[in-house]
């Protein structure tokens, strides 16, 4: 049996009841969504070589036996040092990564498909969205299903104003609390801090709330059309907190469970 919840307005008051679509009800598999995840994340891993050459530019060569020295190559004259070999200073390695190796992991269609509904369910489920750390006081009900008119807003004060009316003031205090400086060298490539996960806005169209929401920190807008398992479970981990428009519910019913019924 399908089930029923309310659509909020912007001011955080139900307005209407819709069902949702039967993709709500699919069974979560949290080891197919971390395949998946997994899977896209490898399609953005920079293959790693190095020089066919490296640590062999030297004319070292063994001097053979009976002069009491091991059999490792060195280098010509009287000091007889070790190059070339592995474990030797500025030798070749001796199993070097290569660009050739196969680094983007593939997972069969079905899978992939599996996945995306159960990352998809595990968004309604709020034990599963609370487990995963989101904090949820004030939040009316999960899922959150709001009307269109998110869609429109152009102006970040006016998203902010109309998600911590929909209760989720908490979660972003929670993300801006979480920033801190990584430890390491990272800091120094380009990723010096690191946040926790905010909550994800899925709409039918974006006509003007995705750029505005780009500057809250931890929010994330995305189409329905667009969606996949990495956006609504990052890290691997189901049950990101997910604001749904009404139309985007409607895309979903349309693109994958109208199609199956029929």
């Amino acid at each position: 049996m399908a089930r029923t919840v309310k659509v909020f307005d912007l001011d955080g008051k139900p307005v209407e009841k819709i069902k949702l679509p039967p993709i709500f009800e699919t069974p979560i598999r949290p080891d197919v969504i971390k395949r998946a995840v997994l899977a896209i994340q490898s399609t953005r891993f920079q293959p790693k070589g190095r020089d066919p050459m490296a640590g062999k530019r030297t004319t070292a060569e063994s001097r053979g036996v009976g002069l009491g020295l091991a059999r490792i190559p060195r280098i010509k004259g009287p000091t007889a040092r070790a190059a070339f070999a592995p474990g030797t200073v500025g030798g070749r390695l001796a199993h070097p990564p290569t660009p050739e190796k196969k680094i983007v992991k593939k997972i069969p269609k079905k899978e992939k498909r599996l996945a995306l509904f159960s990352a998809i369910a595990a968004t309604a489920s709020k034990e599963i969205v609370a487990s995963r750390g989101h904090a949820l006081e004030g939040v009316p009900q999960i899922p959150l299903v709001v009307v269109d008119e998110l869609e429109g807003l152009k102006k970040t004060k006016d998203v902010e104003e109309a998600l911590i009316k929909l209760g989720v003031l908490a979660d972003l205090y929670r993300v801006r609390e979480s920033a801190k400086v990584r430890a390491g060298k990272g800091k120094l490539r380009g990723r010096r801090t690191k946040q926790a996960v905010g909550p994800l806005i899925v709409v039918a169209k974006d006509n003007g709330v995705g750029e505005a929401a780009r500057n809250i920190p931890g929010v994330d807008v995305v189409l329905a059309k667009d969606l996949n398992a990495e956006v609504l479970a990052p890290g691997t981990h189901p049950g990101r907190l997910t604001v749904w428009t009404k139309g985007a519910i409607e895309i979903l019913d349309k693109m994958y469970c109208r199609g199956e019924a029929a």
